[in-house]
């Protein structure tokens, strides 16, 4: 990157982050969100704008809905879209990385989504069991040969990495770079803070695009079981381009990684917080299921997701004029009173947990919504089963991050019984 391009970009990250700072020491809580010591825990300033409404405007050039109803109702109606209509300029940096139909709206959504929903059908799913139950047993097998260990580094992260990496076809040797690349490129998600941050997310990416090159081309002449397969047959077909197969391959690693990593890290994370939660999963594993969906409306693994308003409408009684972005706080729609009895308490029995908006919502529902609850009760289940004495043995690391809400790190010991 030239030193002069460094400096204009460095110079616009710097007064951007600068603004929003300013802005979020005036009190302005939607730009709190932003910035650290708030982030860290959102949950407070979340209540608090609740408080203000279900949707809230901050001196920034967005607005942030706040309840569980303005949330949903964003999310699934189509006055709202994830790219920003035509002739307006984002306010924010949070474009940095292209991950396909994620990003777009019908009739290319739709397309994108229909050639990628084979992936995850039920008979998929069901021969993914068998083997994400083998992978979590091996990693489980390694971690508690030893004193103590990193839920993070030894459990939470491979296990997802690996069952994409072998949903997509990828070759174990490729293994701990997919880890590496998926976590800058996860980071990305709240977009660059500087321009060293920026190369360093271009590099990934365009490591990560090299890595799915050599697999595409090789699947080409071996085709096997597998996506990244399926995937290079359609658009030898006609029915993708190069470019829409590769961010398509992109958004199913990033994907399936982040998600089920933060699913798990929070997960165990707010059982051993709450001690007798754990208590009653290890005297009663069938209770999982409830334990992944309660995880997922309790701690997010995805907080939040940005979208556009396509024409004039309202939400809640709220006017909203075209053009204007909106943050749709799914961790604060998952905490409201007004849709969840005392929504603070961690309870892995409840029985409406299931109905939290972790997965997005209307067309943007994620594809890898039942990959991600099935890697998630695999693996609490295993836990609870195989170590019911575990334990923190030190604080966990949080990762810097917005969007995605995860650890860096969990020394854990699996004690004795």
């Amino acid at each position: 990157m030239p030193i002069l391009d460094t400096l204009r970009i460095d110079t616009q990250l710097r007064v951007a982050h600068g603004v929003s700072w300013l802005t979020a020491q005036s009190g302005d809580h939607p730009s709190r969100l932003l910035h650290w010591p708030w982030r860290e825990n959102p949950y407070p300033t979340y209540r608090r704008l609740r408080e203000q409404g279900p949707l809230v405007s901050s001196r920034l050039p967005f607005r942030a809905a706040t309840t569980h109803a303005a949330v949903g109702r964003i999310l699934r109606s189509r006055d709202f879209v994830s790219e920003p209509p035509e002739g307006v300029v984002r306010a924010d940096q949070f474009d940095v990385v292209e991950l396909s139909f994620l990003q777009m709206d019908p009739p290319d959504h739709t397309r994108l989504r229909t050639l990628a929903r084979p992936a995850f059908s039920p008979r998929r799913m069901a021969a993914y069991r068998t083997e994400i139950e083998k992978i979590t047993t091996e990693l489980l097998d390694a971690a508690l040969a030893r004193d103590g260990f990193d839920l993070m580094r030894d459990f939470a992260q491979p296990l997802p990495i690996t069952v994409i990496s072998r949903l997509l076809g990828v070759p174990e040797r490729d293994n701990a770079d997919f880890v590496r690349i998926g976590y800058v490129i996860g980071g990305a998600l709240d977009g660059a803070t500087s321009a060293r941050h920026l190369r360093q997310i271009q590099e990934a990416t365009a490591e990560l695009d090299q890595l799915f090159m050599r697999l595409m081309a090789e699947r080409r002449t071996d085709p096997r079981e597998d996506v990244v397969s399926a995937l290079v047959a359609r658009s030898d077909a006609g029915e993708l381009t190069a470019a829409e197969l590769g961010s398509m391959c992109r958004l199913l690693l990033i994907a399936g990684f982040e998600t089920t990593v933060n699913l798990i890290g929070n997960g165990v994370m707010a059982l051993l917080r709450h001690r007798e939660q754990w208590d009653r999963l290890v005297a009663d594993p069938a209770l999982v299921t409830g334990a992944v969906e309660e995880v997922l409306r309790y701690d997010s693994p995805v907080q939040l997701t940005g979208r556009w308003t396509a024409r004039d409408t309202e939400v809640e009684g709220v006017e909203v004029k075209a053009g204007q972005q909106v943050m749709c706080l799914i961790g604060s729609a998952n905490r409201d009173p007004a849709h969840f009895e005392d929504p603070d308490r961690f309870d892995i029995t409840r029985t409406d947990a299931g109905e939290h908006l972790s997965f997005s919502g209307g067309a943007h529902y994620c594809l890898g919504a039942p990959l991600a609850r099935l890697e998630g009760e695999i693996a609490l289940r295993a836990l609870a089963q195989r170590a019911p004495e575990l334990r923190a043995t030190a604080m966990p690391t949080r990762r810097g991050t917005m969007t995605v809400r995860s650890l860096s790190e969990f020394p854990v010991s699996a004690g004795h019984r």
